[in-house]
């Protein structure tokens, strides 16, 4: 092995794409809350054509999700059950383009956020976790 595919490098390396892709749901998910609020995301959602609670129940994923892929819990599971909020997200977009920075986002950044999930449960949790068996 080269020094950049040490076990080490790889345990970190993943734990950093952990780490991102949590922060990354999180923020998500409390820019619902706070910028966007309950009632104005819950209205969105809604002005799309699904019921109110999904609302709810993405900004529960997307918030209990991100923080558990920080701590490393469960997260091949966490990463799993965050696929689907991905590609509903990347349906809400299809309509504008591939591109996110047309004009309402486009889906290449939930398609690809998705995929970075699939990616992040086949490697696991990688190093810093809270305990190796919720890993």
């Amino acid at each position: 092995m080269t020094t950049l595919t040490t076990p080490t490098t790889i345990l970190h390396a993943t734990a950093l794409l952990r780490v991102s892709l949590g922060v990354m749901a999180l923020a998500h998910g409390l820019m619902k809350v706070f910028v966007f609020t309950l009632p104005g995301t819950v209205g969105y959602f809604e002005s799309l054509g699904l019921p109110g609670f999904m609302a709810y129940l993405t900004i529960a994923a997307e918030v209990g999700g991100g923080l558990a892929l920080v701590l490393g819990l469960y997260t091949r599971w966490v990463s799993l059950a965050l696929v689907p909020v991905l590609l509903g997200a990347a349906w809400v977009h299809l309509g504008n383009g591939w591109v996110f920075s047309n004009p309402g986002g486009g889906w290449e950044f939930p398609v690809f956020w998705a995929v970075a999930l699939l990616v992040q449960a086949g490697l696991g949790s990688g190093s810093f976790v809270i305990s190796r068996r919720l890993a």
